[in-house]
């Protein structure tokens, strides 16, 4: 199995790839004009198929609705969902001449509810949702499957600016989900490598709560940060 990692920048590229065996990294600017179809070219030209997107590019928001800037607000929607649907198309366009691959959009919680202070990043997640059931039906006769991950609160360095920004604690999440901690990147990547094994060959245009019971939980004793 071959697998690409990419970011912004090359450096953090290689060293992640550096961890996982056989990994490549390759640096892309996805929210860039042909940022996304330069990667699957170069997926293609080193590695000659695609079977897999995992589309887990991300940016966070929180903030007051009434001064949320407008550039913020492009910045979110250009990295959580306008990023998510070119690289997926980048992607289909080798996968559908194929007839077959798997696209799992990273999604969040905030795309099935919404929450004060995220306009942003919750109107793009609900974006990233109906993209997924969209995308999902146009392509399934065509072999490809198309279904997101929505993650709830991840302990991450991303959560951790958050938290700061927002005046919260990893305890308050703990307090507030059913299952009393905060989900590890490794809880999410487990859930992603079932999508897109062929023990998930009937599911597509799915959306795969891993929240640790947050959205079940409609409770008013632990109010979320």
């Amino acid at each position: 199995m071959s697998v690409v990692i990419t970011s912004r920048s090359e450096e953090r590229a290689h060293a992640t790839a550096a961890e996982i065996e056989g990994a490549v990294g390759v640096a892309a600017e996805l929210t860039a004009d042909g940022g996304p179809e330069a990667l699957v070219e170069r997926v293609l030209g080193k590695f000659g198929r695609l079977d897999v997107l995992v589309n887990n590019a991300g940016a966070g928001q929180l903030g007051p609705s009434e001064t949320l800037e407008r550039t913020v607000w492009q910045r979110i929607i250009d990295v959580d969902l306008s990023a998510t649907f070119f690289c997926s198309q980048a992607a289909a366009r080798p996968m559908l001449a194929a007839g077959r691959g798997v696209i799992v959009n990273v999604s969040s919680l905030l795309g099935h509810m919404g929450l004060a202070r995220r306009a942003a990043y919750s109107a793009a997640k609900h974006g990233v949702e109906g993209l997924t059931k969209t995308l999902a039906a146009e392509w399934a006769r065509r072999g490809v499957r198309v279904m997101s991950v929505a993650p709830g609160y991840v302990a991450t360095e991303l959560l951790a600016g958050t938290m700061k920004a927002g005046g919260f604690t990893f305890e308050d999440v703990a307090g507030r989900t059913p299952l009393g901690r905060l989900a590890e990147p490794s809880d999410v990547a487990r859930v992603v490598a079932f999508l897109v094994s062929d023990d998930a060959a009937y599911l597509t245009g799915s959306s795969v709560l891993v929240d640790g019971g947050w959205i079940a939980d409609g409770g008013w004793e632990h109010p979320p940060p």
